[in-house]
């Protein structure tokens, strides 16, 4: 079985994989990215609302220096404020679009990650081939899980981007970036990793600030018996 498929016109027999599970192997959870949170952490919105501040600033400044009065004032802030909203609706759209676009698949065997707004791209992960994993959390909610594989560098960074880990060029690690409920995701993952590769990956949770809820199923999820 490839690690790596690329597929112009994907015809999925099942959400979010390039073909049938083979017979045995079950589908434990699935999910989508948050759109907010692909535009917060990988298209870096918070920096393009910073960058359109600070030259507004920046502006007005300049513009009060030079004896502007109100009236130009008010114009440029207006302005800038315009286009600052329309570089975050392009970011948010841009993420939206790759959330969409994008399904994090656990099975008891393997991860894969589908994801590709324009060109699908598939990657397929056995649990043989990871060599570990880790938890970021980004909020109380949200959080990135990293896989770290015992081939490294396929697939290649700028392949798996924006669903790899940020400067892990070298050693690219396919990460479910802006997982809701990720602390309960990483349990899962980790519990059928263990059961079916214990002796060769380590997953690193973190210090938890609360147990997780049983009866919390992320958002869109899918179980087969």
């Amino acid at each position: 079985m490839n690690i790596f498929m690329d597929e112009e016109d994907p015809q999925e027999p099942i959400l979010g994989m390039p073909e049938a599970l083979p017979e045995g192997e079950r589908i434990i959870w699935q999910g989508r990215p948050s759109a907010l949170a692909l535009a917060i952490n990988a298209f870096r919105m918070r920096w393009i609302i910073a960058y359109f501040a600070v030259m507004t600033i920046f502006r007005l400044a300049n513009a009060s220096t030079n004896g502007a009065g109100t009236s130009e004032m008010t114009g440029i802030l207006v302005s800038s404020i315009v286009f600052a909203l329309i570089a975050a609706v392009l970011v948010y759209g841009l993420s939206f679009a790759m959330s969409r676009a994008a399904v994090f698949t656990i099975t008891d065997h393997r991860v894969i990650f589908r994801y590709g707004a324009a060109i699908r791209k598939h990657v397929n992960i056995p649990f043989s081939q990871i060599k570990g994993a880790s938890l970021k959390r980004k909020s109380a909610r949200i959080g990135d899980i990293a896989l770290e594989l015992s081939q490294p560098g396929k697939p290649p960074y700028l392949h798996l981007w924006p669903f790899a880990r940020p400067f892990k060029y070298g050693k690219p690690q396919p990460m479910m970036r802006g997982i809701e409920h990720a602390e309960r995701v990483s349990r899962i993952l980790a519990d059928a990793v263990r059961a079916n590769a214990p002796e060769k990956v380590e997953v690193e949770l973190g210090r938890e600030s609360e147990p997780p809820r049983p009866n919390i199923t992320p958002e869109p999820s899918v179980s087969a018996a």
